[in-house]
């Protein structure tokens, strides 16, 4: 009598113990979706509000190397005297200006995209100097004219970096 009372009793708990774990799994299956749709719905919000910042910055430091390339700085900035050293000194006051201008547009960029950025403007501030330790150059015309011939023979630090911009926007589209 007693086998048959232990049987029956598991007959009634052992289907109750299996529905349990079943809608435990369902629930928490459940659960877990709502979390992640919940999750995925906020992080497309918080896209949809970065995505102008983000282009905004990419905007502006595609203007910052075209302000840095050097046929156009040279051209938009003229020599306030004939002293070469400074017509130089102006030359990278600019450019370091325009750069704090816009140092925080970093925030929105890779660091491999702004580390090529920083390298694009610190290569045209050397070439610079480089040209003024040139012994052809005795003046600012001189140091103007240098420059702009020596960049005839090889692309510019800014036209390099560009080229990565947009690589990087494209791949973020």
């Amino acid at each position: 009598m007693e086998t048959t009372k232990l049987i029956e009793i598991l007959s009634y708990t052992i289907p109750s113990l299996i529905t349990g774990g079943v809608a435990y799994y369902l629930f928490t299956a459940y659960f877990k979706d709502q979390q992640n749709t919940r999750r995925w719905l906020l992080q497309k919000e918080n896209q949809k509000d970065a995505l102008p910042l983000r282009l905004q910055a990419f905007e502006r430091m595609a203007l910052f190397l075209e302000r840095i390339n050097p046929t156009k700085l040279l051209i938009r900035i003229t020599p306030l005297s004939q002293d070469k050293n400074d017509y130089e000194n102006l030359v990278i006051a600019q450019i370091e200006q325009e750069f704090d201008h816009n140092l925080t547009q970093q925030i929105y960029m890779t660091d491999e995209c702004w580390t090529i950025i920083v390298t694009a403007k610190n290569a045209t501030i050397q070439m610079i100097r480089k040209a003024n330790m040139s012994d052809r150059v005795d003046s600012a015309d001189k140091l103007r004219e240098v420059i702009l011939s020596d960049l005839m023979e090889k692309a510019t630090p800014s036209s390099a970096a560009m080229s990565y911009l947009k690589n990087e926007l494209k791949a973020f589209l």
